[in-house]
């Protein structure tokens, strides 16, 4: 029963599914999509800029040379994630229809997320500078393999060409939205540090707060896409099920995979959430230059899904964690005092 319990929904799942409700009948467009971007843009910056300040010298150059963990998350990301979606294709060859089929495997290809897999790291008490740096590297390689694979693997067409100027973006999106607050962070620790620390409360704000952020704009682009109009609910089924078998899946090769590999709880919080997800954010534009214009719309609804998807079952898991956290936390003080 206790299992049970520890897997049903929190205040914070309950948000992000009310968010994707609200975002289905109220969606922001024009102006008001406008101002939620540079409202999340804000959030994750305040985040970063709290993560540098927070955290100590020592613990972002420990992040660094673990690269054990960023070869797990690394391979997690681009070797296993398109060995499942290809092994997919191959079993289930006509299970859903060709454009979303090549939009499962368009998912496989494709970067981790940086900002939500700090955040659900982050409330999950996991190791947040090694998910910084390897988060930020599989972006980073993201930008040049997933092209690269997509067009191998795929049989993609587009303008390549272009590619080359959203990775450069892409990057340029990275540095300053991501790591030039995590630095300033850093930079102003020896002044700071002791604020950062009292007010812990406005870390856990915008971990929170940046992802329902990141969820409401999401979807409502997505909604403003015409998703609930492009499929009959048939077609939404079948993503939504291989979506899930494809999530369950990566989820149970990290968790236990890096038990096995002898990695400690919080690098395999670190693990779990930066090896299982995939970046929506680099993975729609890359599409529009990827794919032809005709199909380029339902080949990313599978990814539209899959983001919002993940989201909602990795925040059920990085409370469980923090559950598990705060309990283990309290059966050490309770040892403390009875000694």
């Amino acid at each position: 029963m206790q299992r049970l319990i520890e897997f049903l929904p929190d205040g914070f799942t309950l948000a992000i599914v009310a968010t994707v409700v609200i975002a289905s009948f109220l969606p922001c467009h024009g102006e008001g999509a406008v101002i939620f971007s540079w409202l999340t843009t804000l959030a994750i910056a305040v985040m970063f800029f709290m993560q540098g300040a927070r955290l100590s010298r020592d613990a972002v150059i420990s992040g660094l040379r673990q690269w054990r963990l960023h070869a797990v998350i690394l391979t997690s990301t681009f070797i296993v994630f398109p060995i499942l979606g290809f092994g997919f294709r191959a079993l289930f060859p006509h299970l859903i229809s060709p454009p979303m089929l090549i939009g499962l495997l368009y998912i496989c290809l494709l970067p981790s997320t940086v900002q939500s897999s700090i955040a659900f790291t982050s409330i999950g008490h996991g190791n947040v500078p090694a998910a910084i740096c390897a988060a930020t590297f599989s972006t980073l390689i993201g930008v040049i393999v997933t092209p690269i694979m997509a067009s191998l693997l795929l049989k993609t067409h587009g303008a390549q060409g272009g590619g080359h100027g959203g990775g450069f973006g892409a990057i340029g999106g990275i540095f300053l939205e991501l790591l030039l607050p995590f630095i300033l962070g850093q930079l102003l620790r020896p002044w700071i540090a002791d604020w950062a620390a009292r007010n812990r409360n406005i870390l856990k704000f915008t971990d929170r707060g940046s992802i329902i952020l990141v969820v409401y704009t999401a979807f409502s682009a997505a909604v403003m896409r015409g998703i609930w109009h492009q499929l009959p609910l048939s077609g939404f089924a079948e993503i939504i099920v291989s979506n899930g078998i494809l999530l369950a899946l990566v989820l149970l090769i990290t968790t236990y995979g890096s038990r096995a590999l002898g990695f400690a709880r919080p690098e395999e919080i670190a693990i779990v959430f930066c090896g299982s997800k995939k970046s929506a954010a680099s993975g729609v534009p890359m599409a529009n230059v990827l794919f032809g214009a005709s199909t380029v719309g339902l080949i990313v609804l599978p990814l539209i899904i899959f983001h919002q998807m993940q989201l909602m079952v990795c925040a059920v898991l990085a409370k469980r964690y923090a559950r598990q956290h705060e309990a283990a936390e309290a059966r050490g003080i309770a040892a403390q005092a009875a000694e």
